[in-house]
């Protein structure tokens, strides 16, 4: 059950979301990417390793697609959007949200195909009705979203420990979308698209603000002739703490936490030139000692 706050009052509601349990049939599909960046990157070898079969890849700059394919058994290039001869079953939308509905009025697939895209914030219904706009053959739609963040420079992820997040327009097509998730990995759930989004909005304060105070602090020291070395362990047992309970708030510590107001002062002195991280250093202290009490 989760709780959801309507004005200042609490309601319960029951969720969707179902860790997934079934035991894996394995299948061999026949697939094809469509976007080449940095979650095709990893993802693309990683249904390889799975034992399906990456017919063809199409990015919006050939020189990727050309050296996504260079890591794979046999895919092709695909120069445009027109898929109508394709022997692949299964579609990826492996592209940026904004780019989805353009990808879609472009788009022409097999009668019967499944397309989905990867994307924690875009909804199933906003895919399902571009089909519906879009294409004049019948289209399955589904949302196979793996809960990591990827980068090209980054060595070849390990699918076994990401989680999976699955949702589609029928019961055939998730079943097809959970059976291929496990194969990859075991960690496998259903979600609907609202519950994607909030577990989307989630990752980014966990992952991408995470990382952005780690590069404030970065410049902070370097500003100072200090290297980042002298925090690298202090970060590690930090991250470590947080991952390892159930509730963070729980192993908090630092100034804000203890309501140490004069070393909190002295820190806003050396930020009073700059008016953005005093105002997140204040902003993130009060809530700290809110959630304290």
């Amino acid at each position: 059950m989760i709780r959801t706050c309507q004005g200042n009052k609490a309601i319960s509601t029951w969720s969707t979301v179902q860790r997934v349990t079934e035991i894996p049939v394995y299948l061999n599909m026949e697939i094809s990417l469509i976007g080449a960046g940095n979650l095709a990157w990893h993802l693309a070898p990683a249904l390889e390793t799975a034992g399906h079969h990456i017919n063809e890849v199409h990015g919006r700059q050939l020189k990727h697609a050309r050296q996504l394919i260079s890591n794979l058994y046999d895919a092709r290039t695909h120069s445009d959007l027109n898929f109508a001869e394709s022997p692949s079953q299964l579609f990826i939308l492996a592209v940026s949200d904004d780019a989805i509905e353009s990808v879609c009025s472009q788009l022409v697939l097999p009668e019967g195909a499944t397309l989905v895209h990867v994307s924690g914030s875009q909804s199933l219904t906003s895919l399902a009705n571009w089909i519906d706009i879009y294409s004049d053959v019948p289209v399955h739609t589904g949302v196979f979203y793996p809960v990591q963040t990827f980068s090209r420079e980054q060595p070849l992820i390990d699918f076994a420990t990401i989680p999976f997040c699955i949702e589609a327009s029928t019961d055939t097509t998730r079943q097809l979308l959970i059976q291929i998730a496990q194969d990859m990995s075991p960690i496998v759930y259903t979600l609907n698209s609202e519950e994607r989004l909030r577990l989307h909005m989630a990752a980014v304060f966990a992952c991408n603000f995470t990382n952005h105070l780690l590069a404030i602090a970065h410049d902070l020291l370097a500003t100072n002739n200090l290297p980042f070395d002298l925090i690298r362990p202090l970060v590690a047992e930090t991250l470590a703490k947080g991952l390892n309970t159930d509730d963070p708030a729980s192993v908090q510590t630092g100034p804000a936490r203890r309501r140490d107001q004069t070393t909190m002062g002295r820190h806003l002195s050396l930020l009073s030139t700059q008016p953005d991280l005093y105002s997140i250093y204040q902003l993130i202290s009060e809530r700290i000692q809110r959630e304290s009490v």
